[in-house]
């Protein structure tokens, strides 16, 4: 009697600390999920200061282009709002990369603008910026990925319970503006 008592207490113990192991790995994967995000909105926010100051150098040798330059900054300014409001999704973000890459292919018209100094370090750190993003996409769609499976999977459902973690799939995000560098 003593023994199987034993072993019902020690079957006991072993579901407790899975259940606790498994409670706690949801924790740590869903605030990597946070983390991760505030990443993204990092990058973002380094991309929304980078690009004024390039669409300002362009302005400087390209001034009747106004309407291509007015629809950067537009798109740059509500992709800031956006961030700033904590939005979902990254709708924004996909516009602000159209207009730039429009802006980029009026700039292949002026070549003494391609060879401009602050104009190539900014072309040089706008894909820098774009390379960290998309490191940080692929850092947050894994952590996204680790919750869905946990959360989805038997046994480990039965305790972990939250929302299903979507990926950042915004079209055009993941182009790399086309900054000839």
């Amino acid at each position: 009697m003593q023994l199987g008592m034993m072993m019902g207490l020690g079957a006991i113990a072993m579901f407790v600390a899975w259940w606790v192991a498994t409670y706690n790995q949801g924790i740590r994967i869903f605030n990597h999920i946070k983390e991760s995000r505030s990443n993204i909105d990092v990058q973002l926010k380094r991309r929304h200061e980078l690009i004024p100051n390039l669409v300002a150098i362009c302005r400087g040798y390209a001034a009747h282009e106004q309407g291509v330059f007015e629809s950067v900054v537009e798109a740059r300014n509500r992709a800031v709002m956006s961030l700033e409001d904590m939005k979902s999704g990254y709708e924004e973000e996909a516009e602000l990369v159209g207009a730039v890459n429009r802006m980029m292919a009026v700039v292949e018209g002026y070549p003494t603008l391609k060879a401009d100094g602050q104009f190539l370090a900014l072309q040089k750190e706008l894909v820098n910026t774009e390379d960290r993003i998309a490191a940080a996409r692929r850092f947050y769609n894994a952590n996204c990925r680790s919750w869905n499976v946990l959360r989805e999977s038997f046994p480990s459902s039965m305790v972990v319970k939250g929302p299903v973690a979507f990926y950042y799939e915004v079209e055009g995000v993941d182009v790399v503006p086309d900054v000839g560098v």
